[in-house]
């Protein structure tokens, strides 16, 4: 017999709670027993009055609408707020009831501003403490990577800067850059997104850099920095181990990144540390005409540099940028020399190279990675799954492939959120993990399942 069903609700009546209508393994469920915002109120105090004005929202649901629209893929505020309209698994995330009004879409973005970015990050930091706790990751193998994020903006806000226009309306300083021909485009909607692209084969677009650093344990993000699109990724890596080490309260012993980060500076940074870095070395460039200074050796201990030819080349004047160091060679020397017309430029009479203040570091550093044992391999074969696998999964499933608002601070209170979604995922994941294990073996026992505390 077909059967017929009427699609008339003059009225609903509910007994209970709107929890009994959603699914014990819907993700909102899963998060919201690993969930603990309950020291927010003491954190956002001081931005409010306490005695005057009109009763803002609470921090918590505030908190709450924006990480359940990054577990769920719904990053835009108006869009988040048509959801909650009629979602009840999120009116029951936040505490309301089917007949409470929602807050206006336009109260996120005030209280974004009003917070500030700083307090997001302490958002984020509580739920690798969480983690840290929960003995999901421990902060001593961290895997460090970079990522694009395109900018919110289109291709029609882009301006070319000239830079002889600039030199026209500027000091003498920049008058000699007019015969280069030297231009820049810029976003003239969003000023801190800066051209940059991933590779030399795909076309510059304006975007906001990432810098993530992931615990090998189970893939939980200890930390997370935005900066412009053009910034190199070498720039941050000092920045960051402090804040992953900062975070988690525990001292890194091994730190993985790619190809991108072998610098002088970045070995360093590691050496300072007592850090064990797994860094592979860069590609060598093919062989030109010139011979390179990578066929130069450096002698750190006497500070002085050998040429292929066995010829000493000396330091020579002050440091660059407070960085480099020039190495000059003898007239005389390079004027004997079988390799002159490969080695010196016509308008030079010696050769002169440049080296890293912190190139005795690279050195050993090479050296190393021409020893690395089968524990070295497996450990970036992990780094190429953990951290880019976090990157693939913020910008498939968390709406981080593109900037949802303008401005670095908006880009870095998204990436804090996006990232501490990824971390609440993982808590959850780790509780029902230890849950099913402790039911298993009382099962196994032959005793009933006691209930389960987590602290």
């Amino acid at each position: 017999m077909l059967g017929r069903k009427e699609r008339d609700q003059l009225e609903l009546f509910i007994t209970g709670s709107l929890r009994q209508l959603i699914p014990d393994e819907h993700i909102l469920v899963r998060v919201d027993a690993v969930l603990d915002l309950s020291w927010l109120r003491d954190e956002i105090t001081d931005l409010y009055c306490i005695d005057n004005g009109r009763p803002g929202i609470d921090p918590e649901v505030a908190v709450r609408l924006m990480l359940a629209g990054f577990l769920l893929g719904i990053v835009h505020d108006r869009r988040l707020m048509r959801e909650a309209a009629v979602n009840i698994a999120i009116r029951w995330f936040v505490g309301y009831g089917l007949h409470e009004p929602l807050p206006d879409h336009s109260s996120l973005t005030r209280i974004r501003q009003r917070w500030g970015a700083e307090r997001f990050r302490r958002i984020f930091e509580r739920t690798v403490q969480a983690c840290v706790a929960a003995k999901i990751a421990t902060g001593e193998v961290v895997h460090l990577d970079a990522s694009l994020i395109r900018a919110h903006v289109s291709w029609d806000s882009l301006a070319v800067r000239h830079v002889e226009a600039v030199a026209e309306a500027n000091d003498e300083a920049l008058r000699d850059s007019r015969q280069s021909g030297k231009f820049k485009k810029v976003c003239v909607t969003d000023p801190d997104a800066t051209m940059a692209t991933n590779g030399r084969n795909r076309r510059l677009e304006p975007a906001y850099k990432q810098h993530t650093a992931v615990d090998d344990v189970a893939g939980v993000i200890v930390d997370v920095e935005i900066a412009t699109g053009e910034e190199n990724e070498g720039m941050a890596v000092a920045g960051r181990l402090d804040a992953v080490a900062a975070t988690t309260g525990q001292a890194i012993t091994t730190a993985t990144m790619d190809a991108g980060y072998a610098y002088a500076k970045v070995f360093r940074a590691l050496e300072d540390r007592e850090i064990e870095g797994i860094v592979p070395a860069k590609a060598e460039p093919p062989p030109g005409k010139v011979i390179p200074t990578r066929r130069f050796k450096f002698d750190a201990r006497h500070n002085v540099a050998r040429c292929p030819k066995g010829k000493i080349l000396r330091p020579k004047g002050k440091l660059h940028r407070g960085a480099f160091q020039y190495f000059h060679a003898r007239a005389k020397d390079c004027g004997r020399c079988p390799l002159q017309a490969r080695c010196v430029s016509p308008s030079r009479r010696a050769r002169v190279v440049v080296f890293n203040v912190n190139h005795p570091s690279l050195l050993r550093a090479r050296r190393k990675r021409s020893r690395w044992s089968n524990r070295e391999e497996r450990l970036y074969q992990r780094h190429r799954w953990r951290v880019e696998g976090v990157h693939g999964e913020a910008k498939t499933w968390h709406g981080l492939a593109r900037a949802v608002r303008r401005g670095l601070d908006n880009m870095r209170i998204q990436a804090f959120l996006t990232a501490a979604a990824i971390n609440l995922k993982r808590l959850a994941a780790a509780l029902i993990s230890l849950i099913c294990a402790v039911l298993t073996a009382g099962v196994a026992e032959n005793r009933p399942p006691r209930y389960l505390t987590v602290q």
